[in-house]
């Protein structure tokens, strides 16, 4: 038998480590006074995947809080309300990743989200690629998962999704997740999905009808245990054009070329600019975000960095 390389690639949601980080962490400036505690955090737990074993590795990050969808409708998520200290470290967690050789790829016109999944598609079509590892919690990502080959992992809490893992949380296989979140709505992205719909019966109806355009107008045809389903099909009948809506911003885009062959994901170390923006992380001073703190410092990135 013939030797064969085998690869999981690992692909992490930048944008909610960074928050992840920033509410969990105490407080960190630099000598400027600038806030990089969550940046600091999410480098090194980056920097811990690579060493427990990860070799190929790319972050997503949402460059701007603001894509496309905002067109399609006015209440999509925005900047609105992040804090400040925490929007002003996206650059920054950009710029020391890619020092430290992890590829980045900083979202403007699509989401870190849409990233993700065009990197996981083309990802799977790499035959030495045995797993595709998404790193993020965000049930939008759910759609990605294929199999046992595109999982969804909670780093946090360390549970892993695949396929039959995706249908036993939310009651619908990866494909009818964009359906799925269509009618129950996403607070998270700002729409709402349908008054009604809630996540059973979503569930139940998209179990055995899949997809929006195969759900019959007549109630009496879906032959599925639902309540009030007469009032479920004549919202549907009525904000059908709404539901498709909540689908296309549900729908990630796969259609983004990111990059020509996994190999350019592989972490080949950091590179000579990483040992001064380290020193600088290293050197910021914690305190937590109550007034009285203690000043302590963590321990330092370069110490914690795998070595080559």
């Amino acid at each position: 038998m013939g030797w064969r390389c085998v690869l999981d690639i690992y692909l992490v949601d930048g944008t909610y480590e960074l928050f992840r980080h920033y509410y969990a962490m105490p407080s960190a400036r630099d000598s400027n006074g600038r806030e990089v505690a969550a940046v600091r955090g999410v480098l090194a737990s980056v920097l811990g995947m690579m060493k427990g074993g990860a070799t190929h590795i790319a972050v997503a990050t949402d460059h701007v809080i603001e894509s496309f969808r905002n067109e399609l409708w006015p209440s999509y998520k925005t900047g609105e309300g992040i804090e400040p200290d925490l929007l002003a470290q996206f650059s920054l967690l950009e710029e020391v990743l890619s020092a430290a050789g992890i590829v980045v790829w900083p979202m403007v016109e699509f989401e870190a989200d849409d990233a993700l999944a065009a990197a996981a598609a083309a990802a799977a079509r790499d035959a030495r690629v045995e797993r595709v590892i998404i790193c993020t919690p965000d049930k939008d990502l759910a759609q990605c998962v294929r199999g046992t080959r595109i999982v969804q992992l909670n780093r946090r809490t360390r549970i892993s999704l695949d396929e039959a893992g995706v249908f036993q949380k939310f009651g619908v296989s990866p494909t009818s997740i964009p359906d799925y979140l269509a009618l129950v709505g996403d607070a998270a992205d700002g729409y709402p999905g349908l008054k009604g719909w809630g996540a059973k019966s979503s569930a139940a109806v998209l179990a055995k009808f899949a997809h929006l355009e195969s759900i019959p107008t007549d109630w009496r045809e879906w032959r599925v245990n639902v309540a009030n389903a007469s009032a479920l099909a004549d919202t549907l009948s009525d904000e059908r054009d709404r539901a498709l809506l909540f689908r296309m911003l549900a729908t990630l885009r796969t259609d983004i070329a990111l990059f020509d062959d996994v190999d350019e994901l592989r972490w080949n170390g950091p590179t000579p600019a990483f040992t001064a923006l380290a020193a600088r992380l290293d050197a910021a001073l914690a305190e937590t975000r109550r007034p009285m703190a203690r000043r302590s410092r963590s321990a330092p990135i370069l110490r914690s960095a795998p070595r080559r």
